[in-house]
């Protein structure tokens, strides 16, 4: 049998305890973070927290149902461009399942195997996304620093500085909570097989590469909004100074005029 595994982004984050109580259908796995169920013969569903929503084997019309079902529970829903697909070929051993960079063969009794593909598939969906808003604020924060080399100050001052460096840190922190998904899960610790098929999809969807330079993006993004509080915080001292000499001159002023009066 030959079909596809899609992953699609459908909301910030989404409700997990909500859609399990919501979802009819047999749960095989599931924690706070993540739910994976089957419905029926080969037919499979994927759903995680992080917003990403990933299938094999079901109807169109299933499908309808259950984004219709999922909903309620979902943050900012949309249906995004964000999706993935690839194909999923079931043969009669493990020895002759491979991972190519169109295709997964996977051994028919394997739902472990089936729940890795769509685990990465959806994996990649998610760093699609969160490449997407790293780039954002990376080329946000680069107009910045442009406009800083050359006018010797910053185009942001104050409040609006304020804000625009609680932004960039609300992003970072939502791709900080969701990047500790890309840890193996437990079931490839304990199998050969499936090991290697973890390792080997890791390696067909780039994911560790892609993880590396999210970080990266996010350690230089750090540094520049140090840098910008620092700027910040030198204009705040640098004002104060000048209120107090201000201040101090205004009151020698005033002396000086009562000595002459008096």
């Amino acid at each position: 049998m030959d079909s596809k595994a899609i992953a699609l982004h459908i909301a910030e984050s989404i409700d997990i305890s909500g859609c399990r109580r919501a979802i009819d259908k047999e749960l095989l796995y599931g924690d706070r973070d993540e739910l994976f169920y089957s419905d029926g013969a080969l037919g499979y569903l994927y759903i995680f927290k992080y917003g990403i929503v990933s299938y094999y084997g079901l109807p169109e019309t299933t499908v309808s149902e259950i984004f219709a079902d999922l909903q309620p529970f979902c943050v900012k829903w949309r249906r995004s461009e964000l999706t993935e697909e690839i194909q999923i070929e079931w043969v009669s051993s493990e020895q002759a399942s491979r991972v190519t960079n169109n295709k997964i063969l996977l051994p028919g009794s394997n739902v472990e195997g089936i729940r890795l593909a769509l685990l990465h598939l959806s994996q990649s969906v998610a760093l699609d996304y969160f490449e997407g808003l790293s780039d954002q604020i990376m080329n946000e924060t680069r107009l910045h620093t442009s406009y800083l080399e050359q006018h010797g100050r910053l185009d942001l001052g104050g409040k609006k500085l304020k804000k625009y460096i609680a932004r960039v840190l609300n992003i970072n922190n939502q791709i900080s909570e969701n990047l500790y998904i890309f840890d193996s899960p437990e079931v490839a610790w304990e199998d050969e097989y499936l090991d290697k098929l973890d390792k080997h999809l890791k390696q067909i969807f780039d994911l560790k590469e892609r993880y590396r330079t999210i970080k990266e993006q996010g350690f230089i993004i750090k540094e520049n909004l140090s840098l910008f509080k620092d700027i910040m915080d030198h204009r705040e001292s640098n004002r104060l100074e000048w209120i107090i000499i201000i201040l101090i001159l205004v009151e020698v002023v005033d002396l000086f005029i009562m000595r002459i009066i008096n």
